[in-house]
């Protein structure tokens, strides 16, 4: 394995592999928010070079292999162009304040340890370097509902949670479900019960049925405790 392997925590050092697929990024913006993603491919040195590949027009800031590997494609300073068309809060251009990470795996297995260390090293030193908060690292899924649904229902948010590098909420509130939502950061325009999959995907995974007391409670408490920044 390469340095840009982490086994046991050691110092990450991520193998540069430039992607042509980025620019700057637009208006004077700084990334104040962590974007993860999955490849949805099932070899993580395909997914890589698809990244790379003139033709794909899609890039990310970093793609993380299932054995810890992890490659640089965009440097953090530029625009990967990752996000495509959503919303968070009142951030529109999600690319120009973002930082975006590709973790290999096609959506229906465990994310592999050595994979989610590695992460938990990258999430830290992003959040560190930027002054990017818990609450605003999200998935693709929370800014492109119904568009995307990565990095999915076996993705292990709780485990980030615990480290301080995202955000878990108790179900303890009440109030309007798609008010609160909006207060959370969910402004991208989508009907209910697609705002209602992706919230619970990412904070309710394997939940169904119409909305509930439980759904409603999540989000008052998310609404509540990190109400998305109007900056």
């Amino acid at each position: 394995m390469g340095s840009g392997t982490v086994p046991g925590g050691a110092q990450l050092t991520p193998l540069w592999h430039p992607s042509p697929n980025c620019g700057p990024r637009r208006d004077g913006a700084r990334p104040d928010l962590i974007v993860l993603h999955y490849t949805a491919m099932d070899c993580a040195l395909k997914a890589r070079d698809w990244l790379c590949a003139t033709e794909a027009q899609v890039s990310a800031h970093y793609v993380l292999g299932p054995d810890g590997t992890v490659w640089q494609l965009v440097a953090e300073d530029a625009r990967a162009w990752h996000a495509g068309a959503g919303a968070w809060g009142p951030v529109t251009d999600v690319n120009s304040r973002s930082i975006g990470i590709e973790i290999a795996n096609t959506g229906s297995t465990p994310f592999a340890a050595k994979q989610m260390d590695t992460l938990e090293t990258l999430v830290a030193g992003i959040m560190d370097r930027h002054t990017i908060p818990p609450e605003r690292v999200i998935g693709h899924s929370d800014m492109a509902p119904g568009r995307k649904i990565d990095p999915g229902a076996k993705f292990d948010w709780q485990r980030l949670a615990r480290q301080g590098l995202a955000i878990w909420p108790d179900a303890k509130g009440d109030g309007d479900f798609e008010a609160n939502a909006r207060l959370f950061g969910y402004t991208a325009a989508v009907p209910l019960d697609t705002l209602l999959h992706a919230v619970r995907l990412r904070f309710r995974p394997g939940a169904k049925g119409p909305l509930d007391n439980t759904d409603r409670a999540i989000m008052a408490n998310l609404a509540h405790r990190w109400p998305v920044s109007q900056v």
